[in-house]
């Protein structure tokens, strides 16, 4: 007789904080109650989410927002749905409404949409949850810019393409819903949050090298 598994304990949002082991070497993220275990950024994405990191923070002086936009080194975001929380490899935080978040803080939690710039998730074997998760809730929060940077190619055809290329893709929320708009090769990437923000698709990627 086959023994029947026993169903995963689901967590709920605060369950997952509660859980989460201090000064861990290793990321964890929420989903639909299960806590998941991140894959530790290593070579080309470890280097092109901190390159993007320096540039962004590049831009945001010339902007004039330095010391008032900044990057956490961590950070979870709480969509709205309870059993989800999110690490984002990076994200831009507005600090003259930070004050207003009750979980800043103590536990570096964001929940209210007017804290964030912009989000920036880098593609990894787990796609899914960029493509389509996160995006969903990022979407349903009110996140006003969201990109998703596949220097891999890894996502599915239906989004960059058949055959497959790198794509970065910045979605920006108009009426309450994600305009996604796609960046290859030589064009240069359009953010409405970060308008001096003039490097080409390519030249994004190659920052990885």
């Amino acid at each position: 007789m086959t023994q029947a598994q026993a169903e995963p304990k689901l967590y709920s949002f605060d369950e997952f904080i509660s859980w989460y082991p201090e000064n861990s070497q290793v990321g964890y993220e929420l989903h639909d109650g299960v806590i998941i275990e991140m894959p530790k950024p290593e070579g080309k994405h470890s280097n092109l989410t901190g390159s993007l990191i320096e540039q962004l923070l590049i831009i945001i002086r010339q902007m004039g927002k330095g010391g008032i936009w900044t990057i956490p080194r961590e950070s979870i975001v709480k969509p709205k749905r309870e059993q989800s929380g999110y690490e984002p490899d990076i994200i831009v935080l507005n600090q003259e409404v930070l004050g207003a978040e009750p979980r800043w803080e103590s536990e570096s939690i964001i929940q209210n949409p007017d804290s964030v710039k912009l989000i920036v998730e880098v593609v990894s074997t787990n796609w899914r949850d960029d493509y389509y998760n996160k995006l969903r809730d990022y979407e349903e929060m009110g996140i006003e810019e969201y990109w998703i940077v596949d220097y891999a190619a890894l996502g599915a055809r239906k989004f960059i393409g058949n055959p497959k290329q790198p794509t970065i893709f910045v979605c920006n929320l108009v009426d309450e819903e994600y305009q996604m708009t796609s960046f290859t090769g030589n064009t240069t990437i359009v953010s409405p949050t970060l308008p001096q923000f003039n490097l080409s698709a390519q030249q994004t990627f190659a920052l990885a090298m």
